[in-house]
């Protein structure tokens, strides 16, 4: 491994086995790169198979050809690996988190507010039909009231007309066509609202990868830049070259006595700035998260509601509705004498009706088209939380991927490294 490090990291190929070899490692890198930045356009970018296929194609190709011909860019396409445990990777990393939710969970949500409007509309529609019904009920019990009224036992005393008008609304159709017609635009609108989230989320994601993607590759050569032409650049580490010029010029305590400044590039100790910086980046990262976990606690709540929604309009009962009518007409007969003698006077029944009707509200009926809750995904969030938690690994160790930024470039630049190194113990050797 030591070995083939070596080759790649070198300027130019020694012979035609070194080229050989590097050609190689160049080839299986550019070739998982390239199945990676497929997969990653075709399945999170969500672009077309064949711009995906031909776009990966032509990156790879080019990658290959750059990694092999040009030697810094080699040494920054290394340093964008570990580059990815920074923020510019943590950004990427998060828009991702982004992409799966509201591709994933916003949907859902929005599937469980039409099924809880599709209960709504069901229990409007069969309610309005029975309220309907009940007008045909009343204007039955309108006319036998009437004729009742007209079958008295005296002519003298029948009254000339005894039918209410009851006006009732014959064109039920129409109501049912306006409540079907709103249904369809309110379908329509949340349609074209989900469409309308999607789209925007998903040409904003775009542009945020391409953006991050800039962004890791520009941090790299930045880094290079800096390591290549400012010799304080990320230079406070006791490295093996320093031991061994401090151990030559006989000064190891410099190193011992600046202890507390120095840190071990391969160690896993933080100074107190890092330390605070990482707090900072762990606790912005916490807000983030507790925005995704609000999310998905609204999907949660979407589809518990959906579904009590569901089973309760399931378990209505019909409401009995009962009309009892109660019609009786009487005479007296000569009361004033009857009154003088003090007796009771008696009454002449002239009509007797009593009946009663019996009706029912339906508020729900099998025939209505109700899609099903749909619950959330488990897979999105232990995918949303395994990328959360490779978030939170890479604010701890995005001091370590620095230093290991530094130990690419100086395998690829040994002779700038020295001279770093020498302008580290001698600003040491002037502070002492």
């Amino acid at each position: 491994m030591a070995e083939l490090w070596w080759i790649y990291s070198k300027p130019v190929p020694a012979d035609g086995r070194e080229l050989w070899t590097l050609f190689l490692q160049c080839s299986c890198i550019t070739a998982v790169i390239g199945g990676l930045f497929y997969n990653w356009m075709f399945a999170s970018l969500e672009y077309s198979w064949h711009l995906s296929v031909s776009t990966a194609v032509s990156f790879s190709l080019l990658l290959l050809l750059t990694l092999l011909l040009v030697h810094p860019a080699r040494c920054v396409f290394s340093m964008i690996m570990p580059t990815l445990g920074t923020k510019q990777g943590r950004k990427l990393l998060f828009s991702t988190c982004i992409m799966i939710a509201v591709v994933n969970i916003t949907p859902n949500i929005i599937s469980n507010i039409k099924t809880i409007l599709q209960v709504i509309k069901c229990i409007s529609k069969n309610s309005s039909e029975s309220l309907l019904n009940s007008t045909a009920l009343l204007d039955t019990v309108s006319w036998e009231f009437g004729d009742a009224m007209q079958e008295t036992i005296h002519s003298i005393y029948k009254p000339m007309n005894g039918h209410f008008r009851f006006s009732l609304l014959q064109n039920s159709s129409l109501i049912y066509q306006k409540m079907h017609l709103a249904g369809e635009k309110i379908s329509r609108e949340f349609l074209t609202v989900e469409e309308l989230v999607k789209d925007s989320v998903r040409v904003a994601n775009r542009l945020a990868a391409g953006f991050l993607m800039l962004c890791l590759c520009f941090e790299s050569t930045w880094y290079l830049k800096n390591y290549l032409t400012n010799l304080r650049f990320d230079n406070f580490y006791i490295t093996e070259q320093l031991e061994r010029l401090a151990a030559n010029r006989r000064a190891a305590h410099l190193l011992v006595g600046s202890s507390k400044k120095l840190l071990r590039p391969t160690g896993l100790k933080l100074s107190w700035e890092e330390g605070v910086l990482c707090l900072v980046r762990a606790m912005l990262l916490t807000v983030a998260l507790l925005l995704m976990l609000v999310v998905v606690a609204l999907d949660h709540f979407a589809f518990s509601v959906a579904d009590t929604v569901v089973r309760k309009a399931a378990q209505f009962s019909a409401v009995p509705v009962t009309l009892n009518i109660k019609y009786k007409v009487e005479i007296g007969l000569l009361p004033f004498l009857f009154k003088i003698f003090g007796r009771p006077s008696e009454e002449l029944l002239l009509g007797d009706f009593n009946k009663t009707y019996h009706h029912y509200l339906v508020f729900s009926s099998a025939s209505c088209r109700i899609s099903p809750p749909r619950p959330p995904n488990p897979s999105v969030l232990l995918v949303v939380g395994l990328l959360f938690c490779i978030l939170y690994s890479t604010v701890f160790l995005e001091t370590l991927a620095r230093r290991l930024c530094r130990h690419i470039a100086a395998s690829f630049f040994p002779s700038w490294e020295e001279k770093r190194v020498l302008h580290l113990y001698r600003s040491l050797a002037r502070r002492h």
